[in-house]
């Protein structure tokens, strides 16, 4: 059983990565901080003669760690009441992976996964961080990835998520349920 984190916050220690680490206490991790890749824009070109063109970037050494792991977190702050825009780039380049020759059963290896988002936001991320969650659920949806929950934080200034006690205990029931399974396997 292997659990992968894909953290899409850009801060260093920030209050996305603080409530991540409670949910990861003490478990077996492959961390992706998206923010040390260097991830091009798609370039649509789904219905272009010949299809998607080569992408010289780090997209292919991130997807081929994900695709090891057994369960997903991912981890974005709350920017403009969405993901992070190193996340999204990430999420944004599966089209062209789906369409890759060398990712042929990419959807059949993601649909076994399960994931969960972690997300950090300053502005009543409760409420506003739901549409955010609702993106996800979309996207797992899309590829079949089972989404098993999620846990919506409050902060804004650096630590300031230790002082949100619902996302802590939210966090740690996630952590007690990764555990568990890892037992399980």
């Amino acid at each position: 059983m292997k659990i992968g984190v894909i953290y899409g916050g850009t801060r260093v220690t920030g209050n996305t990565e603080t409530l991540t680490e409670r949910v990861i206490q003490g478990l077996p991790v492959e961390k992706i901080y998206l923010k040390d890749y260097h991830i091009k824009p798609i370039n649509d070109e789904r219905h272009s003669q010949g299809g998607f063109k080569e992408v010289t970037d780090d997209y292919k050494a991130i997807i081929d760690r994900v695709l090891d792991c057994d369960i997903l977190l991912f981890a974005t702050p709350i920017y403009w009441f969405s993901m992070s825009g190193t996340m999204k780039l990430f999420i944004d380049r599966w089209s062209q992976t789906l369409k890759d020759e060398r990712y042929t059963d990419f959807k059949k290896v993601m649909a076994v996964k399960k994931a969960y988002v972690i997300a950090v936001g300053g502005d009543n991320p409760l409420l506003k961080g739901l549409p955010l969650i609702q993106q996800f659920q979309y996207i797992f949806d899309f590829i079949g990835i089972s989404f098993e929950g999620y846990v919506l934080g409050k902060g804004n200034k650096p630590a300031e998520i230790l002082q949100d006690e619902q996302a802590l205990r939210n966090a740690s029931q996630i952590q007690r349920t990764l555990e568990r399974e890892i037992k399980l396997k």
